[in-house]
């Protein structure tokens, strides 16, 4: 990948003998001992991601019960035990996801393309054709690295925001592999580099179901939550005279069956003039597709973190 092509507000990380310095030394074996694992059969590697998961869950008391309160808040009428079983499954699915990272960093093009299966393909091929630039809403899977690798392989090589890591040589490791097949990031705050693409006829990834704070936000229902902080960044990117909106659902198959990403029809009319109705729109989607695949959404963040007002008390403990 030319980095060139990247937005001059964020650089594409370059390797240098600063990174086999002695402090990353642990940080390259624990790489090391991942690519070797990355090349198990998949079985094998979604059993021990399991188990790993399973200890996590055992262990992360602060992430486990922030998963808990966010499944009482959004189903209060989940019985208590379905809910524990629930936050269980989605801690396997978390430690299967620390293998999913290694697979879609170096699994060859083959390997990948055995597992892929797209739905809907018609609705974003028919607005490339048109020369469109695709804004394309994913939502935070525990899967979201594999998918993402999905979404090049397929032939929709994509651009989208990105937060670098604070151990550099994760941060080298990490965004070569996210562009294995796709086709560059920009700085998480980039706005501009985004917008850039869109107007290129790219294919861009956003992501807009967490909390991202009070700034660009408004408070509108997300499942039983009246008030949740919802990001009005979407609308920014949707009005862009180049951009279809384009939905997705994404899951992780049953067994070793592979991975789906579903483009859903564009939303039309999007986005109107009333900043709380966009909100409420694009969450009800979300909601959608959490619904078809609770156990492999991302429950341990603290979706409702910001309130209304600073006096609101927390919802979580």
């Amino acid at each position: 990948m030319s980095t060139t092509s990247v937005s001059k507000k964020f650089q594409a990380p370059k390797f240098s003998l600063s990174l086999l310095a002695p402090k990353f030394w642990l940080t390259w074996i624990g790489i090391s001992f991942l690519y070797l694992l990355s090349w198990l059969p998949l079985t094998i590697q979604f059993r021990l991601g399991s188990g790993i998961g399973s200890l996590l869950h055992k262990l992360m008391k602060r992430r486990r019960d922030i998963a808990l309160t966010n499944l009482q808040l959004c189903f209060p009428n989940m019985p208590e035990d379905e809910r524990k079983k629930l936050v269980l499954t989605n801690f396997k699915n978390a430690g299967i996801a620390l293998f999913e990272s290694g697979m879609s960093w170096w699994w060859p093009k083959w390997r990948v393309q055995s597992i892929v299966h797209v739905k809907g393909q018609q609705h974003i091929d028919s607005a490339l054709a048109q020369g469109k630039g695709i804004f394309l809403l994913f939502f935070h899977v525990l899967p979201l690295e594999m998918m993402a690798r999905v979404l090049g392989e397929k032939g929709y090589p994509c651009v989208g925001f990105y937060r670098p890591h604070n151990n550099k040589v994760l941060e080298w490791v990490q965004y070569r592999g996210r562009c294995v097949s796709n086709k560059y990031m920009v700085g998480k705050w980039d706005v501009k580099g985004l917008l850039k693409a869109l107007s290129k006829g790219e294919v861009t990834v956003y992501l807009p179901d967490h909390d991202y704070g009070k700034k660009r936000s408004v408070f509108v229902p997300f499942f039983d939550v009246e008030q949740a902080a919802t990001t009005t960044g979407t609308e920014i990117f949707a009005s862009h005279k180049n951009a279809t909106t384009i939905p997705t659902k994404l899951k992780r198959l049953p067994g070793t069956q592979g991975y789906e990403i579903e483009f859903l029809p564009p939303l039309e009319n999007y986005p109107g003039d009333d900043a709380e109705a966009n909100a409420t729109l694009v969450n009800q989607w979300v909601e959608e597709a959490v619904a078809d695949n609770m156990e492999q959404y991302m429950w341990v963040h603290r979706r409702f973190k910001t309130r209304p007002n600073e006096a609101d008390p927390s919802l979580y403990k």
